[in-house]
């Protein structure tokens, strides 16, 4: 793998699309930029709006550099929006502040100095009514233990979970949680200080909603393998709300609901309590740390979704995400996307037969569909890191191969997990 320059990462605050500027800082965590490459997240009178890639020189202004390159991607971008939407975007309306009461679970295993980060950034969430709760999956030694009881003795709640596996620890957290919003992240995450109040308002204004998963940008792009994985798409879903419905299936997605993917991801996502227990919870033989690799968020997502409930997309709900930092990282995450992608379709049609002829139909789109997504790409010009719903982004062969192998893979994973549990008939 080529070496690539290190890529900044920043935030740009704009009054409004064409300015003038507000401020410019590093992203939460990340040193100061330099001159070279700088990825940075626009924000418009303090809201999630885009993100740009620009270059400055040595004496030069990162900001005046970053302003223009962001007017001109904030007009483009605005072509995909409903007038609503640019109507509130322009006059800087924020969702009021929910006081739903909220829990937040964080699963983790053995990475307690990235977790103490993450949990810093959650105790200093705007959120009104939230508790904060640690579930110790499989622990290996007392240092997450430790630290939740010490260092946030009194400020975080410790579930030990000894049973492997994600979605195990994340139902271990829905059993102990006490809110009516369960909110999820990861142990490698940065959480915006409104983050939890974005995720948890949308739930007060619409009854129906099950699901609502938020934007997750990068912390910093700093080896080859982490700037490939953001060029690649990274877990950016772009910045556009969406409403998610299944009484009325979205015309541009064919393969709608099975394309969980494009919903969001398990290191933003928050559920009504109700909603996700009434649907079964996690499907414990999916996930990081079984067999299956993965899938444990896209399964909950179609588990919300065909119990009838919506599911909404907030970019106002932001993560800042430390991408693995190796090579071999990237090569596992590739294999395990491919597998969990397979691994949960495979949970969802043993748990869910019903659905087994809605997905048959879907069969041949949804091949190509997989072609797609997993070929081969080389480097173009133009592309912003992580901009969704593009494909001129630069993906290797070999890691193509692996997300095709672990796709092959992944029912059977999902099968030797039911088996390890007990729970396959």
């Amino acid at each position: 793998m080529h070496q690539q320059p290190a890529i900044a990462v920043a935030e740009l605050d704009l009054a409004a699309p064409e300015g003038p500027v507000l401020a410019f800082r590093p992203a939460p965590g990340a040193p100061d930029p330099t001159p070279g490459d700088v990825y940075a997240l626009v924000r418009v009178d303090g809201r999630p709006a885009a993100t740009v890639l620009g270059r400055y020189e040595e004496g030069e202004d990162p900001a005046e550099v970053l302003a223009p390159l962001a007017a001109k991607r904030l007009l483009e971008s605005a072509t995909f929006q409903t007038d609503a939407e640019r109507l509130a975007a322009a006059e800087g309306r924020k969702p009021p502040l929910s006081t739903t009461p909220a829990s937040v679970i964080v699963a983790t295993r053995e990475r307690p100095a990235s977790l103490a980060r993450a949990l810093d950034s959650l105790l200093a969430q705007d959120h009104p009514d939230h508790e904060l709760i640690v579930v110790d999956n499989a622990p290996r030694t007392s240092a997450t233990h430790d630290l939740v009881t010490e260092r946030y003795a009194g400020r975080v709640r410790y579930v030990r979970e000894d049973r492997p596996g994600l979605a195990t620890a994340h139902n271990a957290g829905v059993a102990a949680a006490r809110g009516e919003v369960l909110a999820f992240t990861d142990d490698d995450v940065i959480a915006d200080p409104g983050w939890l109040s974005a995720l948890a308002a949308p739930f007060a204004a619409d009854p129906g909603l099950g699901c609502v998963t938020g934007l997750i940008l990068p912390a910093r792009l700093t080896t080859p393998a982490q700037i490939l994985l953001e060029s690649h798409g990274g877990f950016a879903k772009g910045f556009a709300p969406r409403l998610y419905d299944p009484a009325r299936p979205p015309a541009d997605e064919p393969l709608f609901p099975f394309t969980a993917g494009s919903f969001g991801s398990g290191a933003n996502m928050a559920f009504r309590a109700s909603a996700l227990r009434r649907a079964g919870g996690f499907d414990p033989a999916t996930g990081t740390g079984t067999p299956a690799r993965g899938g444990d968020d896209l399964y909950a997502f179609v588990a919300v979704l065909a119990a009838g409930h919506r599911l909404r997309y907030t970019p106002d709900a932001l993560v800042w995400h430390h991408h693995r930092e190796t090579w071999q990282d990237l090569r596992n995450q590739a294999y395990g996307y491919g597998a969990g992608l397979t691994a949960y379709l495979t949970a969802t049609l043993v748990r869910r037969p019903a659905l087994l002829p809605a997905l048959l139909a879907r069969v041949p789109r949804g091949l190509a569909y997989a072609r797609t997504m997993t070929a081969e790409r080389g480097t173009s010009e133009g592309g912003v890191p992580g901009e969704h719903g593009t494909h001129h982004h630069p993906w290797p062969a070999s890691l193509s191969r692996l997300e095709r192998r672990g796709m092959l893979y992944g029912p059977v994973g999902y099968l030797r997990a039911r088996l390890a549990r007990g729970g396959a008939r």
